[in-house]
C-alpha cells in the first residue's frame, strides 16, 4: 500500500448537484431556484433577522432597559483579601499602590473595600469607597480608612 492507492471509504463522498448546466442535466433552466423573486435573482442575500415579510422579531418586541451615564464601577476587595496582604508581606498601610502592584486592580480602576472576612491587623487603607461594615471592621481592629 502507498499514497497512490488511498481512497476514501465506500459512501463516505458523493458528487456534488451540478445546478445551470443546461437542459438535458435536468437541472438547467431556473436552477432549482423557482420563478421569480428576490431568492431567484443574483446578488441576493437574506437580511440578518428578515422572516419573509413578516414584522420581525426585534420590531414585535417593545424597547425596554436604561443605562445609567453617571454610574460608578468600582472594583470589588473584601477585607479577608486585605488580612491575607498583611500578613504576606508585613504591611500596615495598604493602598491604591499595594493593590495594583498585587495584581488586584489595574491604574484606572477605582476601589471599594466590602466587609466580608475578618481584619483582626491594624491597618491604615486608602480606597475610593467604603461599605458601611468594612470601614467599622477596619476602626474596630484599631485602623482607619481614608476616602481618596
Amino acid at each position: 500500500m502507498n499514497l497512490s492507492n488511498l481512497k476514501p471509504a465506500e459512501g463516505s463522498t458523493k458528487t456534488r448537484k451540478r445546478i445551470g448546466r443546461g437542459p438535458g442535466s435536468g437541472l438547467g433552466g431556473t436552477s432549482t431556484r423557482g420563478h421569480k423573486g428576490a431568492k431567484s435573482r443574483s446578488g441576493y442575500s437574506k437580511k440578518i433577522g428578515f422572516e419573509g415579510g413578516q414584522m420581525p422579531i426585534q420590531r414585535r418586541l417593545p424597547k425596554f432597559g436604561f443605562k445609567n451615564i453617571n454610574r460608578v464601577e468600582y472594583k470589588a476587595i473584601n477585607l479577608s483579601t486585605l488580612q491575607q496582604m498583611a500578613e504576606a508581606q508585613q504591611l500596615t498601610k495598604i493602598g491604591v499602590e499595594e493593590l495594583i502592584n498585587a495584581g488586584f486592580i489595574s491604574s484606572s480602576q477605582l476601589v471599594k473595600i466590602l466587609g466580608k472576612g475578618s481584619l483582626t491587623a491594624k491597618l491604615d487603607v486608602e480606597a475610593h469607597a467604603f461599605s458601611k461594615s468594612a470601614e467599622a471592621a477596619i476602626q474596630a481592629a484599631g485602623g482607619t480608612a481614608v476616602k481618596l
